[in-house]
């Protein structure tokens, strides 16, 4: 009789068992708690913004304890300072997909934040931020909130759709109407590769024609209504911030034919104007166990800040990777430039086709504005 009773005892307990399991079985748990605390920047930061690629600032805040099981993301939310963040100006998830309690974000995306929440250019103003935790679909605010002022880079309200070099130290000269378009690479943001004269004044404009708006570069800053002079004569790679009022000028010493089965430079492309790099050479191609090997790249020289800096080696390869030899009917993306800073002997690289092996070619790279960079090897 006891025995029965223990083993009744014992069903029914499973059934309970049972009973809770099938309760919550197979249901998210969405339990969680607010981020107690908000750990940097300080409430009352004062941060200035820089026109540097690599200036950022960091945010941290405290972990949440979930309460059972898995783990919680967050989104870090900047709001104007009298918002309640029931609707913020800007939302970004934290580091590692949003599982991280951190997050670093770039002085550019904080001037265009800053922006957004209604300060201008130059000014300086508030913001507040914040951090929501989230798990499944419920998401709970952090219980502070942080201010930081900001002082916003020199930007531009209104932006530019196009960008001219022109002026007498240009290529194109004083002549408006031969200025050189600079290539937009997104959106506020230039590029041009050209050819300056020494101490000979050029500036920039937003047309080939009329009475454009004016712009020239000081101090690596965009500025408008005036005009610039550098003190060396060769090719620049200049470019132009009107987002956040930034300017860079490197100074490229030479571009050359990079032959990855010597691992080593054949001839140097001598610069020919409007971008473009061109020299008539022969290449053999080096002969293996497997056949004839004939890859290759190209490696660029420069000197940054205005020639300034130490100089460096950067190398133009593949933007759309192959391992194909070309034929007449290869299509253009084939030779379309992408410029690295990691130099390899093998990656990255084209092919010549058979044409070429110990003939004379016309080898030709184009950095021009109004196509994808690319390069040409005809007879």
């Amino acid at each position: 009789m006891k025995n029965i009773l223990i083993k009744t005892g014992c069903l029914a307990a499973l059934v309970l068992i049972l009973m809770a399991c099938n309760d919550t079985m197979g249901d998210p748990d969405y339990r969680l708690t607010e981020v107690k605390a908000l750990i940097e920047p300080a409430n009352g930061k004062t941060i200035k913004l820089e026109p540097l690629p690599s200036a950022s600032v960091y945010f941290e805040w405290e972990y949440i304890e979930v309460e059972k099981g898995g783990t919680a993301v967050y989104q870090i939310a900047f709001d104007k300072p009298d918002g309640d963040f029931s609707d913020p100006v800007y939302m970004v998830n934290s580091g590692n997909n949003g599982f991280n309690n951190h997050v670093t974000l770039s002085h550019k995306q904080l001037n265009k934040i800053a922006g957004m929440a209604g300060i201008f250019p130059s000014e300086t103003g508030s913001v507040k931020w914040t951090v929501f935790s989230s798990k499944g679909t419920k998401a709970m605010k952090a219980a502070s909130e942080n201010t930081i002022t900001i002082t916003r880079l020199a930007g531009f309200e209104e932006v530019p759709i196009d960008v001219y070099v022109t002026g007498e130290g240009s290529e194109g000269g004083a002549d408006l109407s031969k200025a050189q378009k600079m290539k937009a690479v997104a959106g506020g943001e230039f590029e041009v590769y050209t050819k300056l004269k020494a101490n000979s004044p050029y500036y920039f404009t937003d047309s080939r024609s009329g009475t454009p708006r004016k712009f020239y570069t000081a101090d690596g800053l965009v500025k408008e209504n005036g005009s610039s002079k550098v003190p060396t004569e060769g090719i620049y790679r200049i470019t132009l911030d009107f987002n956040t009022g930034a300017s860079t000028y490197t100074l490229v010493l030479g571009i050359g034919f990079y032959f990855s089965p010597a691992g080593s430079l054949l001839f140097e492309l001598p610069y020919k104007g409007n971008g473009i790099f061109q020299a008539k050479e022969t290449v053999t191609f080096k002969q293996e166990g497997w056949g004839r090997d004939e890859r290759y790249k190209f490696r660029m020289f420069v000197k940054e800040n205005g020639g300034a800096g130490e100089m460096k080696e950067l190398e133009w390869g593949t933007l759309n990777q192959t391992d194909s030899r070309p034929t007449p009917t290869t299509a253009e993306s084939y030779y379309y430039l992408k410029l690295l800073t990691n130099l390899t002997q093998w990656d990255n690289k084209w092919k010549l086709m058979g044409d070429f092996d110990g003939v004379p070619a016309v080898y030709t790279i184009y950095l021009q504005a109004d196509k994808p960079y690319t390069h040409s090897v005809t007879k």
